[in-house]
């Protein structure tokens, strides 16, 4: 257990497949499979493979801002939110930054526009890397740890 990193209740990943930096999430160990918020999510196939485009607004204060991505399904679930609905969902495996550790990470692909913030980072992503200290934000982050919230 001493070896691993402590991380607060938000920090700031990067989503570097997917062309994201500075994302900030909410960890939730609550959440067994981290969420994206996206839009224009369609179901492609190329040369054989199930693939999933969408776009991203990585920065909340800039929603002009969009990313397009294009993945690969890694597997399509039932996911029940915290609201208690379940749905089924695009789920992605993507390579995840946070602080110097780098990881895949699986994603499920959802409209979490009524959400604070654009990314849950599950406990799936967390791993047994990290533990979690609810009483700090961006530890482990780029960004400035005295923002509030």
């Amino acid at each position: 257990m001493n070896n691993k990193k402590i991380i607060g209740r938000l920090e700031s990943i990067a989503l570097p497949d997917l062309a994201i930096g500075d994302l900030q999430v909410r960890v939730d160990t609550g959440a067994k499979t981290s969420s994206l918020h996206v839009d224009n999510i369609q179901k492609v196939v190329k040369k054989g493979k199930p693939l999933v485009k969408f776009d991203i607004h990585p920065d909340v204060h800039n929603v002009d801002k969009v990313v397009s991505c294009i993945a690969p399904i890694c597997d399509i679930r039932k996911v029940k939110s915290s609201n208690g609905e379940a749905e089924q969902r695009y789920v992605i495996e993507t390579l995840c930054e946070l602080g110097d550790e780098q990881w895949m990470i699986e994603i499920s692909l959802t409209d979490r526009s009524d959400m604070n913030y654009l990314m849950l980072f599950g406990r799936e992503a967390i791993g047994k890397r990290f533990l979690v200290d609810p009483s700090k934000v961006f530890i482990n982050s780029q960004t400035n740890d005295e923002i509030k919230v």
